[in-house]
């Protein structure tokens, strides 16, 4: 066999996700890639990512250009870091990472890869689509949102309707050329599948927690309830982003029922354009049942899940099949009972209704709210048998090795061809001594 043909044969075909953040960085999209993507490197794959050098939290905070972090190869590209303060700043960061990460992408991918893209920021598919015919690779959309859909919902985007239904039209073309894609729940999947795009290339894989991080906690074990000057009361917690998917105005007409007794108390952890909103509404009404944190480190993040006796998890009903909020498998990883505020129909709904773990309310019903609220508070019981099916189910379904088995699977078909060394080499299989990254002493995310 010639050197050519060698390096052919012995060249192992990679899976090359994009998204615009990575670990260390803490938002959720962040995690569930990481999560995944070390789990594959684990199990031997050849796994790359393209990201942006910024922080969900922070666009000003800088990482390395070039990481190796548990056996993922993370290639982080230059942008604009304008943030998510202004809808103009957030548009030229989401150019700037298009172009900075399709010249990267057109780099290192070439023929037999598989390039999976994200939704952050929205269109990636678009984008994977177009490197992909270029390159001869595979593309998977792993779709966490969809987009135009999300904003015109919301209310928030400034297109007009025909450059709307132009975007409608390129998205759905990026998904129906794709070898699969990936969504989180069958509401999700009916919706993609009403869109065109055939039902042999939409798999359903839902996010997952990581269940060694987060264990089951007596409430009594969390230092954050006990610093938070929380014992003795009944505390109801909502951790994690509370964004414009979701609402607070049902929880603030509970919390007003709920005011006169003083054991009552509500804890929100986290970020979020409606966090800042139901914060303002708190001091306006002088509610003092509230307590507000900002999102606590990855490794407290069973003592903070552990502080509420129950969860609060939300979204709109019209963004039910486009969006599955995943702050849903963390508090079943924590093992506590949930209060969906959303459609009662729902994706979050049927999972509390099928594994008997939680109760659902419509937005804007809050003496809904706060009937249940009162309830879990009176039957101890009730309450912990909620945790314990709510812990059960999350080890059974939402865990991520049960994700990494998904998403192995899949990988372990679409890559099987190209390791027959019928794609050709190019020059970025050679790094240099320059780009090739060192070992990252920091812990994943």
């Amino acid at each position: 066999m010639d050197q050519a043909g060698g390096r052919r044969a012995r060249r192992q075909p990679r899976v090359v996700f994009i998204n615009r953040y990575y670990a260390p960085d803490l938002s959720a999209t962040s995690q569930m890639l990481t999560g995944i993507a070390e789990a594959l490197a684990a199990r031997g794959l050849r796994v790359e990512v393209i990201c942006s050098r910024q922080s969900y939290e922070d666009p000003r905070a800088g990482f390395g250009r070039l990481d190796l972090r548990h056996g993922v190869t993370v290639r982080r590209v230059a942008t604009t870091r304008f943030g998510r303060v202004g809808l103009l700043g957030r548009a030229v960061d989401y150019l700037s990472f298009y172009v900075a990460a399709a010249l990267m992408l057109l780099r290192v991918v070439r023929r037999g890869d598989v390039i999976v893209a994200k939704t952050d920021p929205p269109l990636l598919s678009v984008l994977g689509a177009i490197v992909a015919r270029a390159t001869g690779a595979k593309l998977v959309n792993w779709l966490q949102d969809l987009f135009p859909e999300v904003a015109v919902r919301l209310e928030l985007s400034p297109l007009p309707v025909w450059v709307e239904h132009r975007l409608l039209r390129l998205r759905d073309w990026s998904l129906a050329v794709a070898t699969v894609n990936v969504v989180l729940g069958e509401r999700m999947r009916a919706f993609v599948a009403h869109r065109g795009i055939p039902p042999e290339r939409i798999m359903v894989c839902t996010n997952w927690a990581d269940g060694e991080t987060i264990r089951q906690l007596d409430v009594a074990a969390s230092r954050l309830r006990r610093d938070s000057g929380l014992d003795g009361r009944f505390v109801i917690e909502y951790s994690g982003n509370l964004g414009r998917a979701h609402e607070f105005e049902t929880l603030l007409g509970a919390a007003r029922e709920l005011a006169a007794d003083p054991d009552y108390a509500f804890l929100m952890i986290g970020g979020g354009a409606n966090m800042l909103g139901l914060e303002r509404e708190v001091r306006r009404t002088r509610l003092d049942s509230f307590t507000f944190l900002g999102y606590q480190p990855v490794e407290q993040l069973a003592d903070s899940l552990a502080a509420g006796d129950v969860h609060l998890v939300s979204l709109l009903p019209s963004l039910e099949g486009l969006i599955v909020p995943s702050k849903l498998y963390g508090i079943l990883a924590a093992g506590r009972p949930i209060i969906f505020v959303g459609d009662r129909e729902g994706e979050v709904a049927k999972v509390l209704r099928e594994e008997r773990c939680g109760v659902a309310v419509r937005c804007g019903d809050a003496p809904a709210l706060s009937e249940a609220i009162r309830n879990l508070r009176q039957d101890t019981a009730t309450r912990e048998a909620m945790g314990r099916r709510a812990r059960a189910a999350f080890e059974r379904r939402y865990t991520l090795r049960a994700s990494a088995t998904v998403w192995s699977g899949l990988f372990d078909g679409l890559l099987s061809e190209s390791q027959s060394g019928r794609d050709r080499p190019s020059s970025a299989d050679k790094l240099s001594s320059a780009d090739r990254p060192a070992e990252s002493s920091r812990r994943s995310s």
